[in-house]
Order: structure tokens, then sequence, then C-alpha cells
């Protein structure tokens, strides 16, 4: 068995879902790049000599011994965000599979199942919920949900499913309940290790967060003929969450507020809108901070909108409390791993779905830029591969 280093199957990928207009990487749950490396995983896995399984929400499972309860397992995602960096995600499941090789290469034999796996639609890119294989799978998404689900083309997640040949998603008992505990490896999205001057941290916690959409009617009209007293632009509103995000945000410490995604129909230069969606992350500390902001700005957009004549509204789509990664979990691996520093995360992962059902833990690897969900995401050679032998310890550890 041999090219399992993580940093060449890293390589070996490079190129799947490269996104030329905004650089980076666009690879998004079931489309053409994200089905290329489910492939590549498949057969990556099988060279290992892992059964490989799906379940019925489109997660794959890549088994080192039958699969059971109380099964070791580990693993990350493949899609991306629009533009993102080719560690978020990869990272954690490149490394499984290099620690399992090393594993297997030194004689190591587990005394569970052991599964590295592939959760699917991680970020949200495409459907607008993160965390969705996780979350179908633990049962946090009612069914009816899945029915409101659509991608940008108007596509509904119940239909791409079913072209995927997905049996009924929706909760999966069974799949739950062969978890034994859930460790993912994850580049950092910050710059904690770079301040610890450390390779590898566990994870402590991951901040309150959710997500908001907001849409926002007026009166398409021509840019050049209607008088700025008759206009019923529904950018103004859109503008002034913007900046009421980030003055909510800015006065609560450890507080989060972010609208990177703005939709403006129907999108001319020299036309006014006649309609603008656009959608809210927030995080904080506090779930009293988490829901203090976005009250700011639902009135500072309604304000706006009643200035300008518009209708607005600012509707929910997702959100997750503060989660606490299991703390015994937590400090037997820092503690296998010699004492390193474990660390909180502003970031939502599938191990934070999870944590409510299994104990879950995360590592974090060291991103010399401390900048992620962009191009400059990375992680530096030294400090992947100190994070697969961190991973291979733990294995041997618990598994």
């Amino acid at each position: 068995m041999t090219g399992f280093d993580a940093l060449d199957l890293l390589a070996e990928i490079e190129d799947v879902g490269r996104d030329r207009r905004r650089g980076g990487y666009t690879r998004h749950v079931f489309d053409d790049a994200e089905r290329e490396l489910r492939d590549w995983f498949v057969e990556r896995a099988q060279r290992l000599e892992l059964e490989v399984t799906a379940d019925r929400n489109g997660n794959l499972w890549a088994w080192w011994g039958e699969p059971g309860p109380d099964a070791f397992v580990t693993g990350s995602h493949l899609d991306s965000v629009p533009g993102g960096g080719a560690h978020d995600g990869p990272l954690g499941v490149v490394s499984a599979l290099a620690a399992v090789e090393q594993l297997k290469a030194a004689g190591f034999v587990p005394s569970r199942p052991l599964a590295v796996v592939v959760f699917a639609e991680e970020e949200g890119s495409r459907f607008g919920l993160a965390c969705l294989g996780s979350r179908l799978l633990s049962g946090a998404v009612a069914p009816d949900r899945l029915e409101q689900l659509t991608d940008a083309s108007g596509q509904r997640f119940v239909d791409v499913a079913r072209d995927a040949s997905l049996d009924a998603p929706g909760y999966d008992a069974e799949s739950l309940a062969r978890i034994g505990v859930y460790v993912e490896l994850h580049v950092e999205q910050g710059k904690g290790l770079i301040d610890l001057d450390a390779p590898v941290a566990v994870g402590s916690s991951i901040l309150e967060h959710g997500r908001w959409r907001i849409d926002v009617h007026g009166q398409g009209n021509h840019a050049g003929t209607t008088d700025i007293a008759d206009r019923r632009d529904p950018m103004l509103p859109a503008a002034a969450a913007v900046l009421a995000a980030r003055r909510a945000a800015a006065v609560r410490t450890g507080s989060r507020a972010t609208i990177g995604r703005l939709e403006p129909v129907p999108g001319g230069t020299n036309v006014i809108a006649s309609r603008v969606s656009a959608w809210m992350d927030v995080r904080a500390d506090s779930e009293a901070d988490t829901r203090d902001i976005v009250a700011e700005v639902r009135a500072a957009v309604a304000e706006a909108a009643a200035a300008e004549g518009c209708e607005a509204s600012v509707v929910e789509e997702s959100y997750s409390g503060e989660v606490r990664f299991d703390p015994q979990l937590r400090d037997r691996i820092a503690t296998t791993l010699g004492g390193i520093p474990a660390l909180p995360t502003g970031a939502g992962h599938d191990a934070g779905v999870l944590a409510a059902h299994v104990p879950t833990a995360m590592l974090f690897v060291r991103n010399p830029s401390g900048v992620s969900h962009a191009p400059e995401e990375g992680a530096d050679d030294a400090a992947v591969q100190a994070g697969v032998d961190a991973l291979a310890r733990t294995i041997e550890d618990l598994a």
C-alpha cells in the first residue's frame, strides 16, 4: 500500500473543482466536482481494503473491519464554499486515509469497528443548510424542511437526492447507533496555533451560530429615468442590513455577523432592483448576543424599508447553540498527544452536530495564514504530518 501520504493525496485532487473566476475551489454536493471526489475517495479507500458504503443521506462510510456498534469514526467532508480553499474538509479526509495506512503498515489492528466518513453538504453552499448530511443522519432536520430546500438554480434537494439514488433521506438510526466516538481533524480556521507556535490542538467548543435570510421587495424600474424621490429601491434596506450587522457585532466581544451574499433581481447595472435577497451569518458567545444582533439588524432593515416604501422580512434558516466537546474525550486525546493545547472555534462542523448524540472531539491543524473559506487557506507541510500522526495515535488509543 503506497501513495497514502496526506500531501500526496491532496495533490491528487488539486485540479478537481478549481474555480477560475473566484480562485480556489467550488465543489458543491452532487455537482460534477464533488461527484468526482466521491469516486476518488471510494477508489482510494478500496485500495486500503476498506469496505465502502453509502447511507440514505449520501454520506460515505469506509469501514476497517465489519460495520458495527461502538465504532471509532473519523473523517470530514469534500464539498466547499464557493471559491474556498484546498484544505477545509479534504484535509480531514486525506489525513484519515493516511492515518489508516500508517497504522496498517505498523501492524495495528483495531479492537472495535473503525470507519472513515465523508459527510455530504457540510458547508451548506448548495442547499443553504450547513452540515446537512450529519443533520439528516441525526434527525436534526424535519422531513417537511427537505421539501423547502432548493439551490440557486431552483432545483429541489428532494429531486437532486432522488437523482443521486438516495433512499428516503432523513433520520438514520442505524448509522447513528454505530458511532461510538467521532473525532474530526480539520485545518484551523483562525490564528490560534500560530500564536501558540503549535502544529496541532484539540477542540474545546463551537460558538453559537445561525443563518438568516433577508428579503426586501420594492419596485423595479429604469435607473436613468426614475427620479430619486419616486424610487422604491430594495437595495437601500439591504445595505442597511450590511451596516447594521457590522455595528451590532462590533460592540459585543467575540461576536461576528456577516452578510456575504446578496442577490438583486433582475441584477442589471442600469436597473433598479425589484427584489434583493441577502443571507446573514451570525456567531457569538451566547444565545442572548446572537439574538440581540439579529434583532438589531431586523429593526434596521424594517426602518430602512419603511422609509423607502419597501416590504422586508428576516427569516431564520438554521441555528445551532454553543457546542462543548466531550471533556473527558478532549482531555484524554490531549494527554495522549503530550498535552497539546485546546482551542475554541467560531466555525461549525459535523462534529458539532453529532456532539448532541455521541462523544465527539476535534483536532485542529495549524494554518499559517489564518485565512479560511478563501484561496489563501492552507496548512504547512510539517503541521499536516503532525496532524496525521496525532490522528493515528488517537486511533491507537481509542480504537
